[in-house]
C-alpha cells in the first residue's frame, strides 16, 4: 500500500498529537511512571543548582549534619552540602558512569575529604547515619523507600524530595517557588518520628 501527498501527512499529524495530548493525561502519566520504575527508581535529570541550593535550606543543613542522596546523579546536592555548609555527604548511584562524574566534581570543587560515593542500588542503602536525605525520584520509589527511610533514620531526621510525595504521608512543609529558568517547582520536607510507614 502507499501513500501519497498532504492527506496522509496531517493524518499522521493528528494521530500523533491525539496520542502526545494522551499521554499528558494523569493516568497514563501514573502508568508511564510506574514501567519506567520497573528499570530504575528514576531517569537520570540534573537537579538545578538553584534547586539544589533551595532543597538543602529547606532541610535546614548545618555543619553536623550527614546528606544522603538516593540518586545522586552528578553529586551536586552532597558536594554543594559539603562545599557550603561544611556537612559530610554520601551520594548513591547505580550508574558508574555517575559515580565517576561526582567523584571528579568533588574532587573538582575541593571536598573529596568530606563527601562519599557509592555505586549501589538506593533500595538497599542503610541510612541510619543520615540526618538529611534528599530525593529526586519517582513518586512509586519514594513510596517504596518510605518504609526503609522511617525504619532506619532517627527521630528528627529530614527527607526533602524534589517534585514528589511520599504518597498519604504528609509532609511537614511544601515549598513551591520558581526557578531561574522559569520552571515551577514544588519541594516536600518530612521529618522523622519513630514511626514506621509502610
Amino acid at each position: 500500500m502507499r501513500f501519497r501527498g498532504t492527506p496522509f501527512l496531517a493524518l499522521t499529524a493528528v494521530a500523533l498529537g491525539g496520542w502526545l495530548w494522551l499521554l499528558d493525561q494523569p493516568a497514563l502519566r501514573a502508568a508511564s511512571e510506574a514501567a519506567s520504575d520497573q528499570e530504575s527508581l528514576a531517569p537520570y535529570v540534573p537537579t538545578p543548582q538553584d534547586v539544589v541550593d533551595r532543597m538543602l535550606e529547606l532541610a535546614g543543613v548545618k555543619k553536623d549534619d550527614v546528606v544522603y542522596d538516593l540518586g545522586c546523579g552528578d553529586g551536586r546536592i552532597v558536594i554543594t552540602a559539603a562545599k557550603k555548609y561544611g556537612a559530610r555527604g554520601m551520594g548513591v548511584d547505580i550508574s558508574p558512569e555517575r559515580i565517576a562524574e561526582s567523584n571528579a566534581n568533588a574532587e573538582a570543587a575541593g571536598v573529596s575529604g568530606l563527601v562519599e560515593f557509592r555505586l549501589q542500588d538506593a533500595m538497599t542503602v542503610d541510612v541510619s547515619r543520615a540526618t538529611v536525605v534528599t530525593l529526586y525520584l519517582l513518586g512509586t520509589s519514594n513510596r517504596k523507600l518510605r518504609p526503609i527511610l522511617t525504619r532506619q533514620l532517627k527521630p528528627g531526621a529530614r527527607i526533602v524530595s524534589h517534585a514528589f510525595s511520599m504518597g498519604d504521608w504528609e509532609p511537614a512543609k511544601e515549598e513551591v517557588f520558581t526557578d531561574a529558568g522559569g520552571a515551577r517547582r514544588l519541594l516536600y520536607l518530612w521529618v522523622a518520628d519513630g514511626r514506621i510507614r509502610g
